[in-house]
């Protein structure tokens, strides 16, 4: 006989913001985020903005009156040296069972009168990479538990890969058993924002995320990219401009489809992408939708998971992992 549905205050910590959650098995009671996150910390040098942050959200979701919450579980940047508490990553292959046993019990009370459960990251490669084996190194802090989410959802059927638009561009295979099994990150989403913001594209492209990216610009930058590189790519974007012949979208476009085309090029030839596994691309709004088309054209099955499953995705992943219990 099974007892009441656990209630608890779930967590997700990011470089920029923190989202937190109060929730009853797969049902919302109360949801609340803020701009703060491990950037903080590494610009204050000092990780009181982040615990101001993470205390007043978890009072802001506690509030609701029909749940009485046993515990804290957070996953993503929390659990790095710039979080709360330095939790070392997991090596892959990594799954539910994985995490869950290398989760850590905390206490913080100056946050917090319940405990805390923090959720590793996985690492793919030795733990100490040098300049001959970085390339073969990979890290990752929440995607994991996204992925474990998305699996016992049925969203994403192993084999598969994942595909995580956002500060960083990071492709992530799970093997049959639905474990992370290997990774591999790119600074593309930081650096297309460094592009149009703080170079001389700065006056050719929007500098807001793109609403659309229309195919036929992207297909463009990543014709160029893949014929000149991604440098000489980025500068056609500046002739563009002078030759007043396209709008800023469509500059923006072709940028963004020089960045894929060298992330798509290098995930293929890693085999982290290939055609007998279908990827799914979470984040990235019409990038993802870029992305998408991109991959059907390198004949990869591709789906995009909207922000609300991605939502659900990661609770779910929250709760399978503080939930596992190994069978004996």
């Amino acid at each position: 006989m099974s007892g009441p549905a656990e209630c608890a205050v779930y967590v997700d910590m990011g470089t920029t913001n923190t989202r937190v959650w109060l929730a009853r098995e797969g049902e919302i009671l109360a949801r609340a985020q803020a701009r703060a996150g491990v950037a903080d910390t590494a610009r204050d040098g000092s990780s009181a903005r982040v615990r101001s942050a993470l205390r007043d959200l978890i009072l802001e979701v506690r509030s609701e009156p029909d749940c009485a919450p046993g515990r804290v579980v957070a996953a993503g940047m929390i659990t790095s040296p710039l979080g709360l508490a330095e939790v070392r990553h997991v090596p892959a292959p990594a799954g539910v069972a994985e995490l869950a046993a290398a989760a850590e019990r905390h206490s913080f009370p100056d946050l917090t009168d319940l405990p805390v459960l923090l959720v590793p990251g996985v690492r793919t490669g030795p733990v100490g990479c040098d300049r001959g084996t970085v390339g073969e190194c990979d890290v990752m802090r929440g995607e994991e538990t996204l992925c474990a989410g998305l699996v016992a959802l049925g969203m994403v059927r192993p084999p598969a890969a994942v595909l995580n638009l956002g500060s960083h561009w990071k492709a992530i295979k799970l093997d049959g058993e639905g474990r992370v099994s290997e990774s591999l990150t790119s600074l593309s989403g930081e650096l297309i924002y460094a592009a149009q913001t703080q170079t001389i594209l700065a006056s050719a492209v929007p500098h807001a995320k793109p609403a659309v990216v229309e195919a036929g610009w992207a297909a463009a930058g990543m014709r160029e990219q893949r014929r000149a590189g991604l440098p000489r790519a980025l500068f056609c974007v500046r002739l563009l401009e002078q030759s007043a012949g396209s709008r800023p979208e469509e500059r923006l476009a072709y940028l963004v489809g020089a960045f894929v085309a060298a992330d798509l090029d290098a995930l293929l030839a890693r085999r982290v992408l290939t055609p007998d596994r279908l990827v799914a691309i979470t984040g990235g709004g019409a990038l993802a939708d870029f992305w998408a088309h991109a991959l059907a054209e390198a004949s990869i099955p591709a789906r995009t998971i909207t922000e609300a499953e991605v939502e659900q995705a990661l609770l779910a992943g929250l709760r399978a992992i503080s939930s596992f219990k190994p069978h004996i």
